[in-house]
C-alpha cells in the first residue's frame, strides 16, 4: 500500500509539472532618455523571466521587474505612442501583455505633447514633429548594441491612441494638411471635442511649413495598430499609398473625436485596413485603468460610459493586438 500511495504521488507531480507548460514571462521595465533637440523619455518593457512587483508610476499601480535582465532573443519591436497629454504609463498593460508575449516595446513620451507641456499642440509643427519623435527613438533603439542583438531584423510594428494613433497612420504613410484641419475646424460644430484640443489653431492662415514636411513615412515600420485615432487631417491621396497591414479600433461613444470625421473617415478611405467600432466605448476605454480620476484636457480619463466593462475589453484588446502582431511581424 505504502508503495502504491508513494507511485501514486509521483504521477501526480508529473502530470502538475506538465499541465503547468513553460514558465511564464514576466515584462522588466527600463528607462531610456533618447538624445534629440528635446530629449524623449521612453519606457522599455521586454519579456524577462525575473519576477514582477507591482510599482507605483503617479495615478497607476504598473506591474513589471524594474532594470531585470531581458530574454535573450525577441519576438520584434513595437513602438507605442501616447495620445495628447499623456504618458509613457497610459497604456502600461497592454505593453506589459505584449511584453510577456516576447515583444520589445517602447512607450514615448512625446515632447511637448505631455502631461506636463502641451506647447506642441497649438503649432501646425504638431503633425510633423511627433512622428518624427518615433523614428527618433527607433534610430536609437537599432544603434543600441544591447537591443539590436535581441532583435529580428525588420520586425517592428506601431501602436498608437488618439493623436497617437494620427501619428502611427502618418508613419505608415498618411500626410497631414493643416488646411484641411482650419477648414475643418471653421465649419464642423460637431467636431468640438477635436477642436478645443487644439487644432482649430494649427493652419491658420498660409501655413509656414512646406507640404513635404508632413511626409514622415518610416518604412521601417510593417504594421501598425490605431485606437480611437485622429482622422480628418489625412489627404485622401496619402492615406491611399499605405501599404502595410492595420487594424484600427473606434468608439462608439467617443465624445472627443466625433466618428463621422474620424473613424467612419478612415473606415472609407482604408478599405484594406481591419476595422472594429467597440461597442459601448469612450474615447478613453483603450488606456490602462488608473487607481484615481485623472483629468486631462478631455476630460477625466478614468471615466467610462455607463455599462461598459474597461477591463474586460482591455483583456481582448492585449489578445487581439498580440495576435495581429505575431501574424504581421514574421
Amino acid at each position: 500500500m505504502f508503495v502504491r500511495s508513494i507511485f501514486c504521488l509521483v504521477l501526480v507531480f508529473f502530470h502538475a509539472a506538465a499541465s503547468a507548460g513553460p514558465e511564464r514571462l514576466q515584462a522588466g521595465l527600463r528607462m531610456l532618455t533618447v538624445p534629440a533637440s528635446i530629449n524623449i523619455p521612453v519606457a522599455l518593457y521586454y519579456p524577462t523571466k525575473a519576477t514582477a512587483q507591482p510599482v507605483a508610476m503617479g495615478p497607476w499601480m504598473v506591474t513589471v521587474a524594474s532594470g531585470a535582465e531581458p530574454e535573450a532573443s525577441l519576438k520584434g519591436l513595437l513602438l507605442l505612442s501616447h495620445g495628447t497629454g499623456g504618458s509613457e504609463f497610459n497604456h502600461h498593460n497592454l505593453a506589459r501583455r505584449l511584453a510577456q508575449e516576447g515583444y520589445l516595446v517602447a512607450a514615448v513620451r512625446h515632447p511637448r505633447d505631455n502631461w506636463q507641456d502641451r506647447s506642441l499642440v497649438a503649432s501646425e509643427a504638431f503633425f510633423s514633429e511627433r512622428p518624427q519623435h518615433i523614428s527618433q527613438v527607433l534610430d536609437a533603439l537599432l544603434a543600441d548594441k544591447e537591443w539590436i542583438a535581441r532583435l529580428p531584423a525588420g520586425r517592428i510594428g506601431a501602436i498608437g491612441h488618439s493623436a497617437g494613433g494620427y501619428t502611427v497612420l502618418a508613419l505608415a504613410g498618411g500626410m497631414a494638411d493643416v488646411q484641411r484641419v482650419a477648414a475643418h475646424c471653421a465649419t464642423a460644430a460637431d467636431d468640438p471635442g477635436f477642436c478645443r484640443l487644439g487644432g482649430k489653431h494649427a493652419g491658420q492662415g498660409p501655413s509656414r511649413l512646406p507640404p513635404e514636411t508632413f511626409d514622415v513615412m518610416d518604412r521601417r515600420i510593417r504594421a501598425v495598430a490605431a485606437l480611437a485615432p485622429i482622422g480628418v487631417v489625412f489627404t485622401p491621396a496619402s492615406l491611399a499609398r499605405i501599404d502595410v497591414p492595420m487594424t484600427i479600433y473606434t468608439a462608439e461613444k467617443d465624445d472627443v473625436l466625433a466618428g463621422v470625421h474620424h473613424g467612419q473617415r478612415l473606415r472609407a478611405a482604408l478599405p484594406q485596413a481591419s476595422f472594429e467600432e467597440v461597442q459601448g466605448a469612450g474615447h478613453f476605454a483603450f488606456l490602462a485603468p488608473s487607481r484615481q480620476p485623472l483629468q486631462s484636457v478631455a476630460g477625466d480619463t478614468s471615466v467610462d460610459p455607463p455599462g461598459f466593462d474597461r477591463a474586460l475589453f482591455l483583456q481582448r484588446l492585449e489578445s487581439e493586438l498580440t495576435d495581429f502582431f505575431d501574424r504581421h511581424l514574421r
